[in-house]
């Protein structure tokens, strides 16, 4: 008696033979893979960079108007051998830098203890509603009063511009926390530190983030005036001193420079933002 064997049929994955995969790209990431993402983010200020220049060269543009590309390169390279461009960024920066950490500080303080316990709300967030509404520019001739000609006031300008913003987030973001969540937590019996901890303070965190984002773009508009009052030092001393004399090339130096900080310390918020929230999915874009 013989024994039958059985044969795969032809052309079929035995167990030794792997099993081919085929990887299905679609049109757009084989796009994506052909031009990197950060050259489509140039083009545009590249070509108004040169339409600025074309517009320039024909005349359209005068020096007097608006300098164009070329002289303000010539005029950035010459301000940096003189030493002049290192000096105004560390003054502003310093001015920057002071204001951030005590607006950063007092909104935290002040958003915390409103969102967390409603005695804090109904004490604290009045005020700062009425506060947020005044201009923050038209307090300056206050500060002159209240703290002189001297960096004080220019730095509380920025500590101000800095606190309302950010109190609005960090205090919404507490105040939309999930309800469920915090309940579920009240019946495992968490404590209040733990709450806060593990629910709230992550919740609230991508508030927080966007808030500091547009506290960020405040302060260097804050700083801009703040640099009006008695400046000796600074982007803003160097510009209201080049519009004395018509300077329209260093007026534009000093504005791609408040541009390029203000970008730097955005794209810095973005590097914190992925990763505190590396454990949120978020859309990304189609």
């Amino acid at each position: 008696m013989t024994a039958s064997t059985e044969r795969a049929p032809t052309g079929a994955p035995t167990e030794r033979d792997p099993i081919p995969v085929t990887t299905v790209q679609t049109r757009t990431a084989l796009r994506e893979n052909r031009v990197p993402r950060w050259l489509f983010k140039l083009i545009s200020p590249i070509a108004l960079v040169l339409i600025w220049q074309v517009l320039s060269s024909a005349g359209v543009l005068s020096d007097d108007v608006l300098a164009s590309p070329a002289r303000v390169a010539g005029t950035a390279v010459e301000l940096w051998d003189e030493g002049r461009l290192q000096d105004a960024i560390t003054a502003s920066m310093q001015r920057v830098g002071a204001g951030l950490v005590i607006g950063v500080v007092v909104a935290i303080v002040l958003a915390t203890l409103s969102g967390l316990f409603r005695r804090g709300e109904d004490i604290i967030d009045a005020p700062i509603q009425m506060l947020r509404t005044v201009p923050v520019i038209g307090l300056i001739p206050l500060l002159i009063i209240w703290f002189g000609i001297g960096e004080q006031p220019k730095i509380v300008l920025i500590a101000l511009a800095v606190t309302f913003p950010l109190y609005m987030n960090i205090y919404g973001g507490i105040r939309n926390v999930d309800a469920g969540l915090v309940e579920a937590a009240e019946t495992l019996r968490l404590g209040r530190f733990a709450q806060v901890r593990h629910i709230i303070l992550p919740a609230a965190m991508p508030n927080a983030l966007v808030g500091l984002r547009y506290s960020l773009g405040s302060a260097w508009l804050a700083l801009v005036f703040g640099e009006t009052i008695n400046a000796t030092a600074g982007i803003g001393y160097e510009m209201n001193m080049a519009r004395e004399f018509f300077q329209t090339d260093v007026i534009v130096v000093c504005l791609v420079l408040y541009a390029l900080l203000g970008l730097v310390a955005d794209f810095i918020v973005r590097l914190l933002e992925r990763t505190v929230l590396a454990w949120r999915p978020a859309f990304s874009g189609a």
